[in-house]
């Protein structure tokens, strides 16, 4: 836990310095890694620009502007990653990870059906909005559609976190010790699923094995 803590505190540093040295710019390229698999959390970012609102330092406006674009820049990165890179890791490695060319075929046919609300309620989920732009590029989901909702949804999450750093002003940091009972919620989560996901797995190729 205090390895965590620490990690978390150097990550909090680099926000403040980055922000503090480039300004909107800062918020523009910390929000492209917090919408890629690099662990920056939004919740650092953008309640300390809206602490620096509160200052005068920057507008509302700007912030909810530049931390939305850096949003959509990130997650199209990360799309085009799982649709160029994806589909050859799945196929050559997946075995692996007990993945296949069926699991391909069925995130193509979710994407397709749910990518919309898939995108938009995974821009408010700690770490799934990390990772949610790469099933979406493995699964092609249409381009257009991928990035109003990813606009949407990021413009909300990041106008309400900047919102809230205003409103919190010097106690801004208090965001963050709410948000990592959040996300270890959620991680908890995600173990459990994919723990039950590779159970089913091997269950199932037990049984395929059986009926050679």
């Amino acid at each position: 836990m205090d390895i965590l803590s620490n990690l978390l505190g150097q990550i909090a540093l680099f926000c403040i310095e980055t922000i503090s040295l480039l300004g909107y710019f800062g918020v523009f390229f910390l929000m492209v890694l917090e919408s890629m698999i690099f662990p920056i959390p939004s919740e650092l970012v953008l309640p300390f620009a809206g602490f620096l609102i509160s200052r005068g330092e920057m507008t509302f406006l700007l912030v909810v502007l530049f931390s939305t674009l850096g949003s959509l820049v990130g997650s199209l990165l990360s799309y085009y990653l799982g649709k160029y890179g994806g589909k050859k890791f799945v196929l050559k490695y997946g075995k692996y990870f007990l993945l296949n060319k069926k699991h391909l075929i069925n995130t193509e046919k979710w994407f397709s059906k749910k990518g919309e609300l898939t995108i938009f309620i995974g821009r408010f989920i700690p770490i799934v909005r990390h990772i949610i732009s790469i099933p979406a590029g493995i699964g092609k989901m249409n381009l257009k559609k991928f990035m109003i909702y990813t606009l949407i949804g990021a413009g909300i999450w990041n106008a309400f976190l900047t919102y809230i750093g205003f409103i919190l002003g010097n106690n801004w940091e208090r965001i963050q010790e709410y948000s990592d009972y959040v996300s270890f919620g959620v991680l908890g989560i995600l173990v459990i699923l994919m723990g039950y996901f590779v159970y089913r797995q091997i269950k199932k190729k037990k049984k395929e094995n059986l009926n050679l």
